[in-house]
């Protein structure tokens, strides 16, 4: 199945850009069925100073249907723009999914930015199918978890991703 509206990806740029390299690659690459729709392709940022960034990345927001952040070993230390961007999902209540670059298929609470583990999310690791999974199942199941009031870190059972074969 095909993700068709915006997807924000949040990460550190300066030693994660290859994961971010990656799910472009699936979505170019007929053979994997991931697919989605980069909210950073909606505007380009040219005056490079934070008032200005942080404005376009806001349009940006405004058209993202669901925020993928890449958890790496550095981006709970990044508070200048992927702090912030975790802020505005939470303040929109964008369905966030959780993606753990080391694999890990739960909250990593070593690496998930502080400001994320008490929010709902789900968690989830870098890997194609169960990232394709998440982006088409995670929004309904969010709407449903925040209509019952359950504000927490969520996971996939193993039979999910038994069922996806990863």
């Amino acid at each position: 199945m095909a993700y068709k509206t915006k997807v924000y990806v949040s990460f550190d740029a300066d030693n994660d850009m290859k994961y971010y390299r990656t799910l472009q690659m699936w979505d170019a690459n007929d053979k994997f069925e991931f697919e989605f729709n980069d909210a950073h392709e909606t505007n380009t940022i040219l005056d490079k100073s934070e008032a200005s960034i942080k404005a376009g990345l806001q349009e940006r927001f405004r058209s993202t249907k669901i925020f993928v952040l890449l958890i790496g070993e550095h981006t709970k230390y990044l508070h200048k723009y992927v702090r912030w961007e975790i802020e505005q999902a939470i303040k929109r209540e964008i369905p966030i999914i959780a993606v753990n670059i080391n694999g890990e298929k739960q909250l990593d609470y070593d690496l998930c930015p502080p400001i994320l583990k008490s929010e709902l999310a789900i968690h989830i690791p870098f890997k194609e199918k169960i990232i394709t999974y998440a982006l088409d199942h995670w929004p309904q199941q969010d709407a449903e978890c925040r209509k019952n009031e359950e504000r927490e870190a969520f996971v996939y059972k193993d039979s999910v991703y038994k069922k996806l074969g990863c």
